[in-house]
């Protein structure tokens, strides 16, 4: 594009200067110039489109990261419920058996049956 530039300002200067200058070579250059200006757009919406699709694929990949991080975090969530109620119980259970009431034994056996058969689901 430089050297069309060039070559215009160097015509241009001509035909100021020579009587018998021939304007068709000025549209001669213009038409480079044109021809020059449409590869050039050509050139800049190819990398214009090329970045939409490689911003749409990190936008892709970002959003499938994001959902395994939940699906992760829901899982750890999950693991800290459970281990808080398995203190809990174990809480609890530690209270029944220190008490030397009968009806606490008979409930802390009912207690530990419930709990064997929930872990089997």
């Amino acid at each position: 594009m430089e050297a069309l530039i060039s070559q215009f300002t160097f015509l241009s200067d001509q035909a100021l200067d020579d009587k018998n200058f021939d304007p068709s070579t000025i549209d001669d250059l213009m038409k480079l110039f044109e021809l020059e200006s449409y590869k050039s757009w050509a050139a800049m919406e190819l990398e214009h489109e090329t970045e939409v699709a490689e911003a749409e694929d990190s936008m892709k990949e970002a959003e499938e990261m994001e959902a395994e991080s939940n699906k992760e975090l829901h899982g750890l969530l999950s693991i800290g419920e459970s281990a808080k109620m398995n203190t809990s119980f174990k809480k609890t259970q530690n209270k029944i058996e220190s008490e030397d009431l009968p009806h606490s034994k008979v409930l802390c056996k009912s207690l530990k049956a419930s709990s064997v058969g929930r872990r089997r689901y």
